[in-house]
């Protein structure tokens, strides 16, 4: 298992600066932590910095957009991205979830503070203020046509907003605690959410009903995804005919992430199980991949692959380290992956970037 290096989040300002510093560490799986720092000797003519790393590190490359470190005792290494842009006045406190529409100019995000917000994806610019949520806003989606949102909050709500004018134009009640997660249905004439009370139901946009509860787990769901299934997987069939309300469910798969360490996997229109896998801690999070492989995410750190067709096994299982991965999203020929700080920081998150390369190579 490769250790992982980790860097101080604004390093790419620090480093900027003459004489200015950056910590860094290597977390060596059963062995004490290595800290070592990063100082910048001067900025050089083309705008680039010239970094040093303290002993026991190495600075392989570095220009404006990434720096590579190595860690030659642990063999570990790893490259760390700039951030493009960074908005710093949108929320007072942490962001708690974020989307950007299908067009990709618009953000939506909700926070700690409270607030939910949709601004200007290009310079931060905000647009909208959405109020209507009581306590905490946990979770916020746009829809495919990036006009319209879905929240789910601690007040066991969710909500479907206008993007154009923040007004609030359906409220779905019936969960009977916080709603953690949705998941949008093809266009959005169905959505899906799941709760601390341990359901995942389906909803009518349209009639703002509820269409079913499609799992009772008895347990807290913290994250949920919908997926076309390959051909190959048996979804099972409803035992009652489908509501004609229900669009777009046939042949999608439903996944579940819960509390009590395991992760469930049925057909969405047949509400039939396809597979139930125990994990080594609480499930937050999940995404498919494709048809048939799909990525969780828990508590301890773990990212797990599996295989709806032979899912008994992991087809691998990744760690970085012990903090929490807290969301995992499919991003062109592999994934990225959020993890928490398992250092006390709540606010801190490390954002990885997986490839199919290092899928195989892990």
């Amino acid at each position: 298992m490769a250790a992982p290096l980790r860097i101080q989040s604004d390093w790419a300002q620090a480093l900027r600066k003459d004489e200015g510093e950056a910590w860094l560490s290597c977390h060596p799986p059963g062995k004490p932590t290595l800290y070592g720092t990063l100082t910048c000797q001067g900025i050089g003519q083309d705008g680039i910095p010239e970094v040093t790393a303290s002993e026991g590190f190495i600075v392989n490359e570095i220009n404006k957009k990434s720096l590579h470190i190595s860690c030659p005792k642990e063999n570990a290494s790893s490259k760390f991205l700039a951030p493009f842009t960074t908005f710093p006045r949108i929320h007072a406190k942490s962001v708690t979830c974020l989307d950007i529409s299908s067009g990709g100019g618009l953000g939506v995000s909700s926070s700690t503070d409270g607030s939910m917000k949709i601004w200007q994806a290009s310079n931060g610019e905000l647009r909208r203020v959405l109020e209507g949520h009581v306590f905490d806003v946990n979770c916020c989606r746009f829809f495919p046509s990036g006009l319209v949102v879905l929240s789910g909050g601690m007040d066991a709500q969710l909500k479907i907003w206008s993007a154009e004018d923040a007004s609030c134009v359906v409220t779905f009640k019936g969960h009977k605690g916080g709603v953690l997660d949705t998941a949008i249905v093809d266009r959005g004439r169905n959505v899906v959410s799941c709760s601390r009370d341990g359901t995942a139901r389906l909803w009518d946009c349209g009639r703002s009903a509820c269409l079913g509860v499609i799992a009772d787990c008895g347990s807290s769901i913290n994250g949920v995804a919908v997926g076309a299934a390959d051909n190959s997987i048996n979804l099972g069939s409803p035992e009652q005919i489908p509501s004609e309300r229900e669009v777009g469910t046939e042949s999608k798969m439903l996944l579940l992430a819960r509390e009590d360490k395991k992760l469930q996997c049925l057909g969405l229109q047949s509400r039939q199980p396809v597979f139930l896998f125990i994990g080594s801690d609480a499930f937050n999070c999940c995404t498919f991949l494709s048809g048939f492989v799909l990525l969780a995410g828990t508590q301890d750190g773990n990212i797990y692959q599996l295989d709806v067709r032979s899912p008994r096994v992991p087809v691998q299982v990744m760690h970085r380290s012990g903090a929490p991965v807290l969301s995992l999203l499919s991003f062109r020929d592999g994934f990225i992956a959020s993890q928490g700080s398992h250092m006390g920081e709540a606010d801190l998150h490390v954002l990885s970037r997986w490839s199919c390369a290092t899928l195989s190579a892990l």
